[in-house]
């Protein structure tokens, strides 16, 4: 069964935890191992490791109570937010099943283009339905010497506040390349309506401005997730204005 946790876990947060507690382990392990291969660990290996941490699980909202989300798979399984979508569509939640198998496709995704570096190609979906989604991307490279434990708890609260308010599918919370430092973060909205409503919430707007002063680059990219009828499988394409969604 998947983990449940209310928010992605954290590299500085694991460092505060003591490794014999964890729930969820994340891997010291090599450019060539896979990035979701789950882990083991010894007391030093989140403060001391020999090689780049890189597998981090996707973070995907919790469904209304009424519904079910189907089969879990054993091999990387997602985590779940403790807080419920109030509402979730037909389609939509039928994308939510088909990204319980979402991950990178390498460890060096934070380098790609964004439809290149997840595994678009492997979701499936029924091939009666048609729909659109709104993505949104960040990249970002924090400043050296930053302190992100506010910046993260900040974090935490505008993405809980997103669920609890509607439309926030996926978050997905990456982990910085160990070489040039950036990061790849992003969301999966239900609707462009849900995800421009969330950025007026006081969680998200405080979390940004905390952002401001703590990255040296952030970027946003918006993006269309795209399911056509007679197809299975789904495309991602450069936002270019207009509503997406419902």
């Amino acid at each position: 069964m998947s983990s449940t946790y209310a928010h992605p876990p954290h590299p500085a947060e694991l460092r505060r935890a003591d490794a014999t507690t964890l729930s969820l382990s994340l891997v010291a392990s090599s450019s060539k191992r896979d990035p979701h291969e789950l882990p083991t660990f010894g007391s030093s290996s989140l403060t001391r490791p020999r090689a780049p941490v890189l597998y981090l699980p996707p973070l995907l909202s919790s469904l209304p109570h009424h519904y079910s989300s189907g089969p879990i798979p054993s091999d990387h399984p997602p985590l779940v937010t403790e807080t419920r979508l109030p509402d979730i569509d037909p389609t939509s939640l039928s994308l939510h099943k088909a990204l319980h198998h979402f991950k990178p496709v390498d460890a060096d995704y934070v380098s790609k283009p964004y439809a290149e570096a997840f595994n678009w190609s492997e979701l499936v979906l029924p091939e009666d339905e048609e729909r659109e989604w709104y993505c949104v991307v960040f990249r970002s490279k924090r400043k050296a010497g930053s302190d992100g434990g506010a910046l993260y708890d900040a974090d935490k609260l505008a993405h809980e506040e997103a669920v609890r308010n509607g439309g926030l599918i996926l978050y997905w919370y990456g982990i910085p390349n160990q070489t040039t430092g950036m990061n790849l973060a992003m969301c999966i909205w239900q609707s462009r309506k849900h995800a421009v409503a969330a950025n007026s919430r006081p969680h998200h707007i405080k979390a940004m401005k905390l952002a401001a002063a703590s990255y040296e680059i952030y970027s946003l990219e918006r993006h269309v997730l795209r399911k056509e009828k007679g197809s299975s499988g789904v495309t991602i394409e450069p936002y270019i204005g207009g509503e997406v969604g419902w």
